[in-house]
């Protein structure tokens, strides 16, 4: 018998918190509460989790430091999703920045929410049996979320990288903004977002701005290529 996913859930909301846990235990997941930052760190650093749910303001911590510190003593591996009543790309860009891997926007529909567990949880089964990428003088380990290029190790956080692994996978092929959104975000944002270009500018300064070659290009009007240029 498969055993249970295991998911924490810290939100200081009550009703919102107890909503979440009553529909995933209605699917069969294990679940552990937390009402604010400080209890959600306890937990993190004493129980292992398949995914961590994260408000982003909480009392004492918040979700984007709880995160931030989740990446810097454990990694990458658990995936984060964070819940935000603000849904602007500044707080976006912050929580996901942190290491998040993907937010929603209260209120929300617990289906929609489940959906999104449930993709990020493939998406880490599928990590596991992914082999080394590489690019040219690039490389990628999607187990360990490791980047380098050449002899110099690249760190990238959790949406960079799932960027980076997205341009060398379809390297050569001209990607509108949009498609990126839909593909790496895995949802349609508003159309004057510019979210891809804030993160198409971090991943420029760490794997290109360094070396030689150039691996990122703009196509002005409409997205951006990935690959050498002749």
């Amino acid at each position: 018998m498969t055993a249970k996913k295991h998911i924490l859930i810290a939100e200081d909301e009550e009703g919102i918190r107890d909503f979440i846990q009553r529909g995933l235990n209605d699917f069969g997941y294990a679940v552990t509460t937390a009402n604010d930052g400080l209890q959600a760190w306890q937990h993190i650093a004493n129980e292992q989790f398949d995914l961590v749910i994260l408000d982003i303001r909480m009392p004492g911590i918040s979700g984007t430091e709880v995160c931030k510190k989740m990446r810097t003593h454990q990694g990458y591996a658990t995936p984060v999703l964070m819940l935000t009543a603000l849904g602007t790309t500044d707080d976006i860009v912050m929580g996901l920045h942190a290491g998040a891997d993907d937010y929603m926007v209260k209120p929300f529909k617990f289906m929609e929410l489940l959906a999104r567990i449930e993709a990020l949880l493939r998406r880490v089964e599928a990590l596991r049996t992914s082999q080394t990428t590489r690019y040219a003088d690039l490389q990628i380990a999607p187990i360990s979320h490791k980047a380098t290029r050449g002899n110099t190790s690249i760190d990238l956080t959790t949406k960079e990288f799932r960027l980076l692994e997205y341009f060398i996978s379809h390297h050569g092929e001209v990607l509108s903004r949009r498609q990126i959104l839909k593909d790496v975000w895995d949802k349609d944002f508003e159309t004057n977002t510019n979210v891809v270009d804030v993160y198409v500018k971090y991943l420029r300064t760490k794997i290109d701005e360094p070396f030689g070659q150039k691996l990122i290009h703009t196509i002005v009007g409409v997205g951006y290529v990935f690959g050498s240029k002749e």
